[in-house]
């Protein structure tokens, strides 16, 4: 029961300190990571250990799932060559780095347990980047770059760490072996990935219950999971393509009444996930600072520098990547522009990706997920405790400076997924318009096409002059008065009607829900929804 409070108490501590960051601009998992650090000196704080074969399916499968449904296939292919740079060489780079470190300051510390810390510590979690960038608008372009290095980063990274892992436990791995096996996993991941997608899809089709529908997502997608581990692929993978896979034919199966709902849980169910993981680890944390005692300064220093050491990879990469791509798109001697590279960003973009290295959820549980029991992975503490170390000082020193970073090289949006809004909110009133005018002549049908020729009209003067018509406030203004005495009298008169026992509480709460629903609809026939009024 203690276990339980302590939790519990921790999730809402969570929340608070999530809507803390958000006022303040700042990464919520850095203050999530405190809140973690803070757990490990509570007297009398229990100590749980989780199995670890459940740490990266509890943790990763939702959290990547998530991501990869929302990601874009078509500027995925824009800046592949950005995103694979830094998915596989600034990972490599990190790994050899942090395992060389690693060696130089543990020298009893075997090189595959050196590099399975280097591939713990390498990918980073753009969520928390993104967290920051979102509200500043950068250029979209790097929104997407670093999206895509975290869905494909987790997968080389945690491919190198499996075999890492499986040679210290093996004591050698024949290096013969290693390609054909990456090469064999990749395919069939993909393979698997591909063929999984319409099933689910297909499942999901047939069920019209909310709370089923969400049971089944999450079961799928652990499912998913589980059949490649047991298959031995990569899950990572696997799960990426599936998701990106779905994403395509979702719309048309998945209708908006379990939509809405199902985005809602997974958002609480992926902050949730994160939170736990820094509690977990900071459960951890005690019971490893009881074992280590005097040596816990020297697992601090060792943390230090790995942190310091994976900063500087990151930033040395992207750095001397963009420079090189740079140089290769300079002009030709004869005036001709040299070749496109989609590597090249500026100089400002790649300070920018270069800052973004935050470690996250996939390192936590990473480090979690390592040999424990009777059969310990060495130097199991001190990886754990380094990770959590990289984690926290990456968060704390880059996700808190992100945004000062990101104001002084005034990086702005440059308008492009506005301009593509824009369009498709025109091109899809319009067909809405033309199949009501195609409808017998009813009034409902007369009413529809009526609605929807009022939002194609104010859509098409946002389309070709969106300035002037951001700028009329004072007709939105008018349009939202209305709409809000309107719903207000009828919220009054349901309460009313409840209040005198007029009606009960079942029908109150359905035609409550036919009001939200009627906010929703009215708030985006007005623009007032993502921020538009």
């Amino acid at each position: 029961m203690k276990v339980f409070e302590v939790v519990i108490a921790l999730l809402l501590g969570g929340a608070a300190l999530a809507a803390l960051a958000r006022r303040f601009g700042a990464p919520y998992p850095a203050l999530v990571a405190f809140a973690g650090a803070a757990l490990a000196l509570v007297p009398g704080a229990p100590t749980i250990v989780l199995d670890p074969e459940l740490a990266l399916a509890l943790f990763v499968a939702p959290v990547l799932v998530d991501a990869a449904f929302d990601s874009s296939p078509r500027d995925l292919r824009a800046n592949w060559r950005a995103v694979t740079s830094l998915a596989l060489g600034a990972v490599a780079l990190t790994i050899v780095i942090v395992a060389g470190v690693a060696r130089l300051l543990v020298p009893g510390m075997p090189w595959a347990a050196a590099v399975a810390l280097g591939a713990i510590v390498a990918p980073p979690d753009a969520a928390a980047a993104t967290a920051v960038l979102k509200q500043l608008r950068p250029p979209h372009r790097l929104l997407v770059i670093l999206e895509g290095e975290s869905l494909f980063n987790d997968a080389s990274a945690l491919l190198v760490y499996r075999l890492a892992v499986g040679a210290t436990i093996a004591g050698a791995l024949s290096g013969w072996s290693v390609l054909p096996t990456l090469l064999v996993v990749t395919v069939g991941s993909v393979v698997l990935g591909l063929a999984l997608s319409p099933l689910t899809l297909a499942v999901n089709a047939r069920i019209h219950d909310v709370s089923t529908a969400v049971i089944v997502q999450f079961c799928s997608t652990f499912a998913v999971w589980m059949l490649a581990e047991r298959l031995h692929l990569s899950g990572i993978i696997t799960l990426v393509v599936f998701a990106m896979a779905a994403s395509r034919r979702a719309p048309e199966i998945m209708p908006a009444r379990i939509r809405i709902p199902a985005w809602a849980v997974w958002e609480v169910a992926v902050f949730v996930l994160n939170v736990l993981a820094f509690i977990l680890v900071g459960f951890q944390l005690k019971s490893i600072t009881e074992r280590a005692g005097a040596q816990m300064e020297r697992y601090a220093v060792v943390a230090a520098v790995v942190c310091v050491a994976v900063i500087l990879a990151r930033i040395a990469w992207v750095t001397g990547a963009a420079a090189f791509s740079r140089w290769r798109c300079r002009p030709r001697a004869n005036g001709t522009p040299g070749p496109r590279d989609a590597v090249a960003l500026d100089a400002p973009s790649a300070a920018v990706v270069g800052w973004c290295g935050m470690r996250g959820t996939v390192t936590l549980a990473a480090a979690l997920a390592l040999p424990d029991g009777a059969n310990p992975f060495p130097y199991r503490d001190l990886i754990l405790v380094t990770a959590f170390g990289v984690v926290l000082g990456t968060l704390v020193f880059q996700g808190l400076t992100l945004r000062p970073l990101l104001l002084r090289l005034r990086l702005e949006d440059d308008g492009t997924v506005d301009r593509e809004v824009r369009f498709a909110r025109a091109e899809t009133l319009r067909a809405a318009v033309e199949a009501a005018s195609c409808c017998p002549g009813a009034e409902t049908a007369e009413l529809v096409r009526h609605r929807y020729d009022l939002q194609l009209q104010r859509a098409e003067a946002e389309r070709d002059e969106p300035e002037e018509a951001a700028a009329d406030t004072d007709g939105r203004q008018a349009d939202a008065a209305v709409v809000s005495a309107a719903t207000q009298a009828a919220r009054q008169r349901l309460m009313a009607l409840r209040a005198d026992g007029t009606i009960g509480d079942a029908a109150f709460q359905r035609v409550e829900e036919e009001l939200d629903w009627a906010d929703l609809d009215w708030a985006q026939f007005l623009g007032t929804v993502d921020g538009e009024g």
